[in-house]
């Protein structure tokens, strides 16, 4: 296994709603429409969030914040 194989982490909603304080009906809809990472399925009724996704899109909405636009 390389070093960023391991690195990648999967987080659930509870974990998510810590880095990203939107309710679960708000990511559900976002992600639906594209403008969040889609979480991925852990089993029959879980899923989770890949930690890069979800840095990366905060960091395109800090990006857009500076250009002006979200």
């Amino acid at each position: 296994m390389e070093k960023n194989e391991l690195q990648e982490q999967v987080i659930r909603y509870r974990e998510l709603k810590r880095i990203v304080p939107l309710s679960r009906s708000t990511v559900w809809r976002k992600s639906r429409a594209g403008e969040f990472p889609m979480p991925i399925p852990l089993g029959s009724s879980a899923v989770g969030w890949l930690v890069s996704e979800v840095q990366a899109w905060i960091e395109a909405q800090a990006a857009a914040r500076h250009r002006g636009r979200r």
